[in-house]
């Protein structure tokens, strides 16, 4: 699928790896829909780019259907969706003030983890009824996990286990939807300099950046989205997870 002129939805397009995602397709003549709370931010991207934002919550059922069938209808089709919404925590299991909070662990996994597969599900319903394209191929879903999903540090829990369940159901979701021509891949990054790491001191930034062994410093959301462009551009990319990294392994804290 060469990406010129295909129609993509980018969740998360606000900010961070969803805008560079978003920034990037568009650069190379895609047609880009972004899906994002965020007004502020949102709204300022989607001006740039000159895209069409929608201000969802990717876990809202009614309004991600309605969101990707307004997409179809204003282009005739749906190519496929990279999936960058998430949110992430940071707290122990026994904290100093008692338990982890459920609620908070809840709130990870409804986003991360529900939301995701609820415009997955969404996106491949829309493409399952398209004609199929050059070489079989109807579309492409891109999730992202992270390398929580495989080191997850202390204060992590919810963080590591949102990530790991978008890992476990790329396999299956790939396995049922290629008779549709549909691939399915996820994306695992490293520590990038993303609106998450923003709050971060320069000073620990620089020190999280130099624990990469090559390069050593914080990845850029772009090299993100350079991997996104080229897994929607390689047809035999499908069912696996890649790590996007510089080659880090991750301590207990």
């Amino acid at each position: 699928m060469h990406i010129h002129d295909q129609v993509f939805i980018v969740t998360g397009g606000g900010s961070g790896l969803g805008a560079a995602t978003a920034a990037e397709f568009v650069e190379f003549g895609a047609r880009v829909a972004i899906f994002d709370r965020d007004a502020e931010r949102a709204e300022q991207v989607a001006h740039d780019l000159h895209v069409q934002w929608f201000p969802l919550d990717v876990t809202d059922d009614e309004a991600v259907k309605q969101a990707v069938q307004s997409v179809v209808n204003q282009f005739g089709r749906l190519n496929g969706v990279v999936n960058c919404a998430g949110i992430g925590i940071a707290a122990k299991v026994l904290g100093k003030e008692g338990p982890h909070s459920l609620s908070a662990f809840q709130q990870v996994l409804s986003v991360n983890v529900v939301g995701t597969f609820n415009v997955s599900r969404w996106v491949a319903w829309a493409m399952k009824g398209q004609p199929i394209g050059s070489g079989g191929e109807r579309g492409v879903i891109i999730q992202t996990a992270s390398i929580a999903a495989f080191e997850g540090q202390i204060g992590q829990a919810a963080y590591s286990a949102s990530k790991g369940a978008i890992v476990g159901m790329t396999l299956p979701l790939a396995r049922e939807l290629a008779q549709y021509g549909i691939r399915v891949m996820a994306i695992a990054p490293g520590i990038f300099d993303t609106p998450m790491l923003g709050m971060l001191p320069q000073a620990a930034r620089e020190s999280l950046g130099a624990q990469v062994p090559f390069p050593p410093r914080l990845g850029s959301p772009r090299e993100y989205a350079l991997l996104a462009r080229h897994i929607v551009e390689n047809p035999m990319l499908n069912g696996e997870v890649i790590r996007l990294d510089g080659a880090i392994r991750m301590a207990p804290r």
